[in-house]
């Protein structure tokens, strides 16, 4: 079940321009991506290679998940590395499949939950109740547009959980958890990984017995229809043998959380160092 929010975003994403004509007209190819520290690193790394080795001009568009989903699917937007399968991005594949096509996995082993720092003594999400004192009754979200968040919407029914959600962003999510575990206060975020703050802090996801947040997911490099005949085979072949590594992806997230240079530099400077693996993606 999608919840009210969720349907609202997608239909805002109908009914308005998703990319800026002018932009979308300078670029060679446009990639779409939400501000999810993973999303920046894979759209960052893929977009470095095509210029850099295919000589093309890449438009990066950060929007909202279901706008991104929503202007790939109307063709504004080219492709994207970021599609959460089959439990997070589940609805808007579902929705806008006939006019995409799924090139495969990037990556394996992601995962979205609730999250809590190690030290907070409950270990399943039913547990919450119990302590709605301590967490203050809130759970600290991101955009609401993320699948995560209609899946803990589901949560809250599903575990009858008194304790409401507050819409956020993952920048401010984290700012929040990394003050609480200062305090060593109990909170409870949305979290996923991969995400550079399993590296930072020692934290765990909640068990889900009812299994509202699913298995384990992939992520999958998603183009629009048409893309396979606008496109060189090279850069399709590319795009589908693009894959990084939980130690790969975590590397570079956190090379761009500690730098104040802008994220495409980085990863230029992430694929000299990383030659052989981008050799693998190319050959």
């Amino acid at each position: 079940m999608i919840s009210k929010k969720m349907q609202i975003l997608v239909l805002a994403a109908l009914l308005i321009l998703v990319i800026p004509t002018g932009e979308a007209e300078a670029a060679d190819l446009t990639l779409g991506y939400v501000e999810w520290d993973c999303a920046v690193s894979q759209t960052h790394i893929v977009a470095a290679v095509l210029e850099e080795h295919f000589g093309l001009d890449v438009d990066l568009v950060s929007v909202d998940a279901g706008i991104m989903w929503t202007g790939l699917a109307q063709g504004d937007l080219d492709a994207i590395v970021c599609g959460w399968l089959p439990i997070t991005h589940g609805f808007y594949w579902d929705r806008y499949k006939e006019q995409l096509e799924n090139l495969g996995p990037n990556f394996h082993g992601a995962k979205i939950g609730l999250v809590v720092p190690t030290y907070v003594e409950i270990d399943e999400i039913g547990d919450l109740n119990k302590h709605a004192r301590e967490f203050r009754s809130v759970i600290y979200g991101i955009d609401p547009g993320a699948g995560i968040m209609a899946a803990t919407d589901t949560a809250l029914d599903a575990y009858d959980l008194n304790l409401s959600v507050i819409d956020s962003s993952d920048a401010a999510m984290v700012v929040q958890l990394g003050q609480a575990i200062q305090r060593e206060d109990w909170i409870v975020v949305t979290g996923w990984v991969p995400h550079w703050k399993f590296d930072r802090y020692d934290l765990k996801f909640l068990e889900d017995p009812k299994g509202v947040y699913g298995e384990e997911e992939t992520i999958n490099t998603i183009v629009r229809k048409g893309f396979r005949a606008d496109f060189d085979t090279s850069i399709v072949d590319f795009l589908e043998k693009f894959y990084l590594t939980q130690p790969q992806l975590h590397e570079m997230m956190n090379i761009i959380r500690v730098s104040n240079e802008e994220p495409l530099a980085l990863a230029k400077e992430w694929i000299k160092e990383n030659a052989t693996v981008v050799e693998n993606w190319l050959d």
